[in-house]
């Protein structure tokens, strides 16, 4: 039987504690296409929460958009999209699957056999260009006249709205836009659970400077993204900044750092997160232009595009959490040898932000922590179970990432206190009932 990866494990507590499964899966599912559970809605929101907070709210040159997921053709025509957003396409010919020309160039099937397909080992066709864009129809005659396109990146609406929201905000260089939103591609080979994906929700910035300065504020968003994510929980071990060869660079870039996280697929190290100089490439495709007020000098701006997946830095989150330890951790008098799973996301991230337990389901206890938990909704996502015993629901929310755990007991009938048990330290706190809102915004917060 072959060994369980720690991919495997996670992809098992994901679909069983409620983070992630496939989408439509009463019905076989539908390859590249996922759905985000209770746990994983909560652990979406808290990313796209903290990296909104640290690179707009908290800076004064960028500002939002929320643009429509279909606009008009001419934009994905004007932006080379429609002639040239292209995989190259390889089929083999005698089980029909098909695939990414540079997978099959760089897995290990094709370093030991040659051109044979890595499922079946049949003769695999010449290359060919295939538009991963998904095509629809806006209207009710479906013709060339009602074409339209599900957009494959959120950057272009952030370009051809740089006029009005320049305008509308009285920006002036530098400064950037925002967007948090899907995207979608038809991937010939979406895989690694969500990964890759057909679906997917980016978080990205177009950041407009003269282009004198374009390296100055390269480096200062490679730097500042780097951060963010070791901010965040990654280790820093696991994580590297790649730059592009030449040969590797997209048509419209200058230059490109990969900030690259340790998968573990086969290929170990792949991008987590892409800052690229795009040159005036885009504004000069849409023919837009920026004249200084005060200088009055025209000329088109440099774009420096950080660009991170939501999906894909939610994947790297949860595996560089995920952690099994010796059983034993739940600080109750109950034996247990097997390891258990501990979830040591970031505070800021994890789903759950408190879970409140009483010792046993005597309604004496259980309406105190009913109430406790009521009064805690109004300021953290809080749950509250009063299933199995007190050491195997410590378990469940080990698993699921809780930072505390608020045990009410007998005791607390008559000091009106209750522990509070921390996810990582272990440590047990007596906090008086009045104050225990307060202590957890403390300890939340730091």
């Amino acid at each position: 039987m072959p060994e369980t990866t720690v991919m495997d494990k996670l992809i098992s507590l994901a679909k069983r504690r409620g983070f992630i499964f496939p989408s439509g899966e009463l019905y076989g599912g539908l390859q590249g296409f996922w759905d985000f559970g209770p746990l994983g809605v909560e652990l979406k929101n808290n990313i796209k929460r903290s990296w909104w907070k640290r690179f707009v709210q908290e800076r004064g040159d960028v500002v939002g958009l929320d643009a429509a997921i279909v606009t008009n053709p001419k934009v994905w025509e004007k932006s080379g999209h429609v002639e040239g957003f292209a995989d190259e396409l390889v089929e083999c010919k005698k089980c029909h699957h098909r695939f990414k020309a540079d997978d099959i160039a760089n897995s290990e099937s094709h370093m030991a056999n040659g051109r044979k397909c890595p499922d079946c080992g049949g003769e695999l066709t010449q290359s060919r260009k295939f538009n991963t864009m998904f095509k629809t129809f806006v209207g009710p005659v479906e013709d060339s006249s009602s074409v339209a396109y599900m957009r494959p990146e959120t950057a272009q609406n952030i370009f051809v709205n740089f006029d009005t929201i320049r305008q509308s905000m009285r920006l002036k260089i530098p400064f950037g836009i925002a967007q948090i939103g899907k995207a979608f591609r038809n991937e010939i080979t979406p895989g690694n659970f969500i990964f890759r994906s057909r679906e997917f929700e980016q978080m990205e910035i177009e950041y407009f400077v003269h282009p004198k300065d374009d390296e100055k504020w390269f480096e200062a968003w490679v730097a500042a993204s780097h951060t963010w994510f070791t901010d965040m929980g990654l280790k820093a071990d696991n994580l590297r900044k790649y730059e592009q060869k030449k040969e590797e660079l997209a048509h419209y870039a200058k230059r490109t750092i990969d900030i690259e996280y340790k998968f573990p697929f086969e290929k170990g190290w792949a991008e987590l997160m892409g800052i690229a100089n795009r040159t005036d490439y885009d504004l000069k495709a849409h023919g837009l232009k920026y004249r200084d007020e005060v200088s009055t000098e025209e000329f088109i701006p440099y774009v420096i595009e950080p660009s991170a997946g939501v999906d894909r830095a939610a994947l790297a989150f949860l595996l560089d959490a995920y952690q099994e330890v010796e059983g034993g951790r739940t600080t109750t008098t109950e034996s247990n040898k097997e390891k258990e799973i501990v979830l040591r996301l970031h505070k800021e991230l994890a789903p759950v932000k408190v879970a409140v337990l009483p010792l046993s389901k005597k309604e004496q206890l259980s309406s105190v922590a009913k109430d406790i938990a009521s009064s805690l909704r109004n300021k953290f996502v809080t749950m509250y179970d009063e299933i199995a015993s007190i050491g195997r629901r410590y378990r469940r929310q080990d698993e699921i990432g809780t930072p505390f755990c608020v045990t009410v007991d007998f005791d607390s009938l008559e000091d009106k206190k209750v522990t509070v048990r921390d996810r990582d330290t272990m440590k047990q706190d007596r906090i008086p009932i009045a104050e225990l809102e307060d202590y957890l915004t403390e300890q939340l917060r730091t």
